[in-house]
């Protein structure tokens, strides 16, 4: 089984080997490792060009921001299921993708995990855990996603729904899920295993304005695909945040 990694990246000289070694380090023989790069001039293309020999596809063309590169990722992919992993943020360990392949032989749509969030000068300190969870029916209306990062999906059904939505800058990935897990009832295997470090300090998050646009933008896709929502969706979806800042990761994750 082919899996396909689509990383996607501007200008991210400090953190972009460290991601591309970790998908390079896998163990798992059949992966497409895809970058699409926006057009860096920081030094980042050199790095790239320096670890290019893992690299099945580089495009390094400006775009016009990370969802429309995410999608030319996904037009370009040709394994069976494709995930993404940011450019500032590392699988955990080499038997990542190996641990995916093996959660899809029963035939899911779609796998998720757990992931940490780290420091972003410090990958190896933890500052929140994300306990994804089996999902079932209605875990959206009640504010809870998969994480992302973590996320792999058929390459054919994420050409089927259209890939991302780019009129949303925030929160398109929330969209996505949305269309496939909501509307398109998708099914998705659990692996209760840390298998992503992400770097703090994402767009979404970078600032009280920005999660104010993201929150709106998440309250616009609920009411577009009819989840119900009440005047606590929102606090509700935060909960889950705030509460990863409490929960402990299991020791194998540390």
């Amino acid at each position: 089984m082919k899996l396909s990694v689509v990383t996607v990246c501007l200008n991210s000289r400090d953190t972009i080997e460290e991601a591309v070694q970790s998908v390079h380090d896998q163990t798992w023989p059949e992966v497409e490792h895809i970058v699409i790069d926006g057009g860096s001039t920081d030094g980042t293309l050199e790095i790239l060009e320096r670890n290019s020999k893992g690299i099945a596809r580089l495009i390094s063309e400006p775009d016009q921001g990370l969802y429309f590169a995410m999608n030319k990722g996904i037009a370009s992919a040709t394994g069976a299921y494709l995930g993404f992993l940011n450019s500032d943020d590392i699988y955990h360990h080499e038997q990542v993708l190996s641990r995916i392949a093996k959660a899809l032989e029963g035939g899911a749509d779609a796998v998720h995990a757990d992931l940490v969030y780290v420091e972003q000068s410090d990958p190896s300190r933890i500052a929140r855990f994300w306990n994804s969870k089996p999902y079932v029916p209605g875990m959206f209306e009640a504010g809870w996603h998969p994480a992302h990062p973590t996320l792999f999906v058929k390459t054919s059904l994420l050409r089927e729904v259209g890939g991302f939505d780019t009129r949303y800058r925030y929160h398109a990935d929330f969209d996505l899920m949305v269309r496939l897990f909501v509307e398109r009832k998708i099914s998705s295997a659990y692996i209760p295993e840390v298998l992503v470090r992400m770097r703090t300090g994402g767009q979404s998050t970078r600032s009280i304005r920005n999660i104010y646009r993201g929150n709106r933008e998440s309250w616009e896709i609920a009411r577009r695909a009819g989840i119900a929502r009440t005047p606590l969706w929102i606090p509700r979806k935060l909960g889950y945040r705030v509460a990863q800042y409490f929960r402990r990761p299991p020791a194998e994750a540390r």
